[in-house]
């Protein structure tokens, strides 16, 4: 297959000039939050070594995730294993007693920046709670009569979230349906006009083509349902393509029933296996929660929420650091680069957006492969001034595909003698044992006049697959 190459002054003068392509790809606007350490997947979300029932962490982080553009908080639970975060009367508190609890802070801190809180529902027992369980549905509603006295008029309070997780397999089933009306029932009693929100997961194993799951979905009494992308799961090898069509389903069902349309994008990877209760969740790379974030946009999702952002992402030099040490840090500043229009991501934004280039998988027919190096040349037809110059490439290291370490422009008036102009060095994001993504390298800059432009990208071990050039 001949690689592409793309002149790209017209793209580009679009891209970074007018906008277009950044309002149609909307930023992450939500995320929930957890409390509790329940097993080994929350070594760095939630660390057993850091005291979850400080309310200074909590406003910190509150204060934090507001100046990323967050404005609504979803709380996974408010109580677990008996014992309550909040002031309960009927559960002993997880907090010392004279201290604030993490929900009044975290709502006075809301209250104070204007923000949208979901307060949850459970968890009656712990995050096993079962819909179908009298004794989970009594007690989540004595919980929400507590919860709606207490913060039920705080300007802070948008609604309700059940934490109880229904599955698509093949589509809902009549107890979760009929679990959460019952409970968002007695959610519209307590406080009349408050959302009601749930957020089921299993979409790729949905039938969409059985009446019966658009008929479910129609038949719940909620308000808001976020879908959980599953990505970070890794319920597929290669899950964006199934992704991008079933979103695009659910958005047609959502806009037929007037339910609100939110999607949960995860943001995590894993250290270890997948789905697994003895496996830390650690920050993706920002090409692959890219890649989610436009096809929930591409869907026509009403809000992108995430889990989580607090715990992925975290603000270098916070004085309550939570997340994996580093690479929480990195994954900040790579969505706030991308939040404030960095040239690369919004070119790489594009790339996944527009249809025409090569997807998250390594089998795309569009990508061309090479071993080791990747030498290109293309000639202008004529000497034109060159500012940047671009290729989009794929990783999946359990493949053996990597991203090039190294990245050289060359330029040529005669297109035989190359006078090297630039190098640039790649770093791979080292949380790779199961994801499939794409990237940008980008030697942008180069402010000079050639008709020739080489590029020579350079990995030390590896298949390098790039399905173009682009030169600006």
């Amino acid at each position: 297959m001949k690689l592409k190459y793309f002149l790209a002054a017209a793209l580009l003068a679009g891209l970074f000039g007018s906008g277009v392509i950044r309002a149609e790809v909307k930023p992450v606007t939500g995320t929930f939050l957890n409390f509790f350490w329940q097993d080994e997947r929350n070594n760095f979300t939630n660390q057993r070594n850091v005291d979850q029932t400080d309310p200074l962490l909590w406003e910190t982080k509150v204060r934090e995730m507001h100046e990323m553009g967050i404005d609504y908080l979803v709380f996974m639970a408010v109580a677990n294993e008996g014992k309550a975060i909040y002031p309960s009367s009927f559960m002993p508190w997880a907090y010392p007693e004279g201290r604030k609890s993490p929900i009044d802070a975290i709502m006075d801190t809301a209250d104070e920046l204007g923000m949208h809180v979901m307060v949850s529902t459970g968890w009656a027992r712990n995050q096993l709670d079962d819909l179908a369980d009298p004794y989970v549905i009594e007690t989540q509603r004595k919980i929400m009569e507590e919860l709606a006295a207490l913060y039920g008029s705080r300007p802070s309070f948008y609604g309700w979230y059940l934490p109880v997780e229904g599955c698509f397999i093949p589509y809902l089933p009549d107890h979760a349906v009929e679990g959460a009306n019952r409970i968002a029932e007695r959610a519209r009693e307590l406080t009349p006009g408050a959302k009601v929100l749930i957020s089921p997961y299993g979409i790729f194993r949905g039938d969409f083509a059985n009446p019966k799951f658009a008929q479910q979905i129609k038949r719940l009494n909620v308000d808001i349902i976020a879908h959980q992308d599953e990505v970070g799961c890794v319920r597929e090898q290669f899950p964006m393509e199934n992704l991008r069509e079933h979103l695009r389903l659910l958005g047609e069902i959502h806009r037929e029933c007037g339910i609100e349309f939110w999607v949960n994008v995860e943001s995590f990877t894993w250290d270890r296996g997948t789905n697994n209760w003895y496996s830390a969740l650690i920050p993706a790379a920002f090409g692959r929660y890219l890649s989610q974030i436009v096809a929930a946009s591409q869907a026509g999702a009403d809000r992108i929420i995430s889990f989580a952002v607090c715990g992925t992402f975290d603000k270098p030099g916070s004085p309550y650091p939570v997340g994996q040490p580093v690479l929480s840090n990195e994954a900040y500043e790579n969505y706030m680069s991308w939040l404030g229009g960095d040239a690369r991501w919004k070119l790489l934004e594009e790339f996944i957006a527009d249809g025409k280039h090569a997807g998250e998988d390594p089998g795309d027919a569009r990508w061309t492969a090479y071993e080791g190096q990747m030498v290109q040349t293309i000639d202008l037809g004529s000497r034109k001034s060159v500012s940047m110059v671009a290729c989009h490439f794929c990783d999946y290291r359990p493949g053996g595909v990597v991203i090039p370490q190294s990245f050289e422009v060359q330029v040529s008036d005669d297109g035989n003698k190359f006078k090297s102009v630039k190098t640039v060095a790649y770093e791979g994001w080292p949380n790779n044992l199961h994801d499939c993504w794409t990237d940008v390298i980008m030697a942008d800059s180069l402010d000079l006049k050639a008709r020739y432009v080489r590029v020579v990208a350079t990995a030390s071990r590896g298949k390098i697959l790039c399905d173009g050039i682009t030169v600006r």
